[in-house]
């Protein structure tokens, strides 16, 4: 990737395909109807690590619900608050 001059961000699991990418770009002066394949295989790559992430996501924010409800399940908040003085 050093050799190849990747950018940091841009180093994560679909790196392998921006290579080429990369390397097609700059044979075909970046030319948006150039090298087509070899963006929508970068681009899909993308897409899946993103909709990945977001199910990663949704699976810890329902985790984190379910472990709110059984909490509140032990300890229910009473209806009527108790004062210090009631009798």
């Amino acid at each position: 990737m050093v050799e190849a001059r990747v950018p940091i961000p841009y180093r994560d699991q679909c790196a392998h395909l921006l290579i080429p990418l990369n390397k097609c770009r700059q044979a075909e002066f970046y030319l948006p109807w150039k090298c087509e394949n070899e963006r929508h295989s970068y681009e899909k790559c993308e897409y899946e690590l993103v909709m990945e992430r977001m199910l990663q996501m949704q699976k810890i924010r329902e985790q984190e619900a379910n472990l709110k409800k059984q909490q509140h399940k032990g300890s229910p908040i009473p209806l009527i608050p108790t004062t210090a003085n009631a009798s």
